[in-house]
């Protein structure tokens, strides 16, 4: 006999990862205040990074925050990414690596089932590798903590997959 149970995942869509990306730089490319200037984003999707270079802070930040609009739009959370520090690079300009949140972490996991564990509700929540699995007797009760789970703030966006009842 199982009990219902779903999923709850970090994963993030790649296609439309990609999407936003040529769709910024297609924006770069056309606007004035960007004309002249040497700004790259390059993903890499072995790294699960991705690489923004531009003159100087500014528009790092400026064409970062393009970037999340981008990943808005295309209905991705911007909460994916985890900027890192901007260093020098050649040339004057300055290089930043945006690191791809993809997955629970260990500590994050932890977190939502000793947050779980305080609302009482019965439910059973396991982790699963980058994931985790929860179950319990009632439906009811396992809506209930997805509700819940979606208030937790783990620090980036959370689904839940393969709802079994």
């Amino acid at each position: 006999v199982h009990m219902p149970s779903f999923d709850v995942i970090s994963k993030v869509n790649q296609q439309e990862l990609t999407n936003a990306i040529s769709n910024c730089n297609r924006e770069i490319s056309t606007r004035f205040d960007f004309k002249g200037l040497h700004i790259v984003i390059e993903a890499n999707q072995k790294e699960n990074t991705i690489t923004v270079v531009a003159p100087d802070d500014l528009k790092l930040k400026q064409v970062n925050d393009l970037l999340k609009g981008h990943l808005v739009k295309r209905k991705i959370d911007p909460r994916i990414f985890d900027i890192q520090t901007a260093v020098e690079a050649s040339g004057s300009s300055k290089r930043q690596i945006i690191k791809i949140k993809e997955g629970i972490s260990q500590e994050a996991a932890k977190k939502i089932i000793a947050e779980i564990k305080k609302t009482k509700i019965k439910v059973q929540v396991k982790i699963q590798g980058d994931e985790l699995r929860a179950d319990g007797k009632k439906k009811d009760d396992l809506q209930e903590v997805m509700q819940f789970i979606k208030s937790i703030d783990i620090g980036q966006p959370v689904e839940f997959t393969n709802f079994r009842d």
